[in-house]
């Protein structure tokens, strides 16, 4: 029988796994909750305007996600313009750190998720929010919020934040001898909450520096972007700020109304780049990201424990760090894995 396996989340990671699998005898299915696939690596559009308001870019850290996009899926690849500034608590502005390549789409960043995921072979379920797992007779069933029940699956590959996927495993009816260990771990992983602001203004702003990234963790703002710097996002003599609010601030507003925290956060922008009129943007935008950035990881060697049972993972967390490259590096890993075990 043909082997079939599936993947819970249609983030880069998810993508990832459904991409390496191709042409494998293994048939996925993806699940993606949204009605759409991309996960953290999010576009919006307005009017002529594009924006990146989750990750911001993919950059060349890794070789061999590097090399795919630039080999691959090089097709409106475009590079972010302009360096890194930091700042500290008090604003003061400073130039950056070492700069690497940092990769975007012209029509977003979430182009790349739907890429791999048209070039792999997967069956994909969007709005299919998977709400249950089970373990039974060697196999996997699962179980969406629309009643609907898929079966059997010889192995689940698990791309959620880690607070959610432990709560999918501990709910499972699984036994296996590192299950309890493998839930407490997951549950525990630490993750940053970001309120995401998108600020439009119909003038353009001359800065030396694409962002800027707050490096002591003390001031209200973790980062700020300039959407213009990517070739195709923001038509030409406009400007569209990304503002990602600091975690504790962000955190501290976490049942906020969106316009509320816009209207708290202007200011805060205006005065760090010294210009009063971005107190006053022409439009704005904004999501709140709940479990945005893990802060740590889980022992690779209690994810590979359980990889017996047919239960991998992927996902920023599987790498201990919130960077798009490591996301999509992770799912091309476990897509390996699993491509080993069944050829």
């Amino acid at each position: 029988m043909t082997p079939r396996v599936a993947v819970v989340g249609g983030g880069v990671a998810g993508a990832a796994v459904a991409y390496a699998l191709r042409e494998s005898p293994v048939e996925v299915t993806l699940f993606e909750r949204a009605g759409r696939v991309g996960g953290r690596t999010a576009t919006r559009r307005r009017g002529e305007t594009v924006y990146d308001y989750g990750a911001n870019y993919v950059t060349d850290d890794d070789e061999r996600v590097a090399d795919l996009l630039a080999e691959e899926f090089s097709n409106g690849l475009v590079d972010t313009e302009g360096p890194v500034w930091t700042f500290d608590a008090d604003g003061e502005i400073g130039e950056g750190r070492g700069n690497g390549r940092k990769w975007t789409y012209e029509g977003g960043v979430e182009t790349l998720a739907g890429r791999l995921v048209d070039r792999s072979d997967a069956t994909v379920e969007t709005d299919a929010e998977v709400i249950e797992l089970r373990r039974r007779d060697e196999a996997w069933t699962v179980e969406t919020a629309d009643e609907r029940t898929f079966e059997p699956f010889d192995g689940v590959v698990l791309t959620p934040p880690a607070p959610q996927t432990g709560d999918l495993l501990a709910a499972a009816g699984w036994s296996h001898e590192r299950a309890n260990a493998l839930v407490e771990a997951l549950r525990d992983v630490p993750y940053r909450t970001i309120w995401s602001l998108a600020l439009h203004y119909p003038d353009e702003l001359d800065r030396p520096y694409y962002a800027l990234v707050n490096t002591d963790r003390d001031h209200e703002i973790g980062w700020l972007s300039r959407e213009e710097c990517k070739p195709g996002h923001v038509p030409d003599g406009e400007s569209l700020l990304i503002v990602q609010m600091a975690p504790d601030w962000s955190a501290e507003r976490y049942d906020a109304d969106g316009a509320a925290v816009i209207e708290e956060a202007l200011p805060i922008v205006a005065d760090l780049l010294d210009d009063d009129r971005l107190a006053d943007p022409e439009w704005t935008d904004h999501q709140r990201w709940g479990l945005a950035l893990p802060d740590d990881g889980v022992d690779a060697e209690l994810l590979d424990a359980v990889a017996e049972d047919g239960l991998w993972f992927a996902g920023d967390w599987v790498a201990g760090e919130g960077r798009s490259h490591a996301a999509i590096r992770t799912g091309l890993d476990a897509g390996d894995r699993i491509r080993e075990r069944f050829e």
